[in-house]
């Protein structure tokens, strides 16, 4: 591996890990002239994915392109950046899973907002207001209606039964 700082073809590698995902290895290396030091990352070498945006244009996925939107949708929020960088993994994950060299840009939008509800909903009304184009607040009152009662479904779900030969109400505990 060449030296980024003075050329040099020849580093050593210093330690080795796997990133979180496990998509990566992080390697630390030095320089054996310079003795600087610096990191590389080895990835495998996937199959383009290519999107089809709504004009029908062709683009190659960006998985920076949806991070920028989540990171705008949750501006000011209580969002730690990992937790979005958690979301477009699973994103491009469950993508590139499908085996499917092209998938269309609303597909994506749409498991964004799948993602981004269970994460922040005032951020996913940010999102859903971009990416559905609202013209007016009627959008934005009926995207708030849809979620109002996802939520009150959710809060009547019935809770689970009990176990056979458990009391009903019994926790566990």
């Amino acid at each position: 591996m060449k030296c980024p700082f003075c050329g040099f073809a020849d580093t050593r590698v210093l330690e080795s890990r796997p990133t979180e995902e496990g998509s990566a290895v992080r390697r630390r290396r030095e320089c054996l002239e310079c003795k600087e030091r610096f990191t590389t990352y080895e990835r495998v070498e996937t199959v383009p994915l290519i999107v089809i945006k709504k004009d029908g244009t062709r683009q190659e996925f960006d998985r920076n392109k949806i991070l920028q939107g989540l990171i705008t949708a949750c501006e000011k929020r209580p969002v730690p950046l990992g937790r979005l960088e958690e979301l477009v993994s699973d994103i491009e994950r469950r993508l590139r899973n499908s085996m499917e060299q092209e998938v269309s840009s609303q597909v994506i939008g749409e498991m964004v907002m799948e993602g981004l509800r269970e994460i922040d909903e005032v951020a996913y009304v940010r999102f859903a207001s971009v990416y559905r184009q609202f013209k007016d607040i009627n959008g934005f009152l009926e995207e708030l209606h849809a979620l109002l009662r996802e939520r009150q479904e959710r809060q009547k779900a019935p809770a689970p039964e009990a176990a056979p030969g458990e009391p009903s109400g019994f926790s566990g505990i």
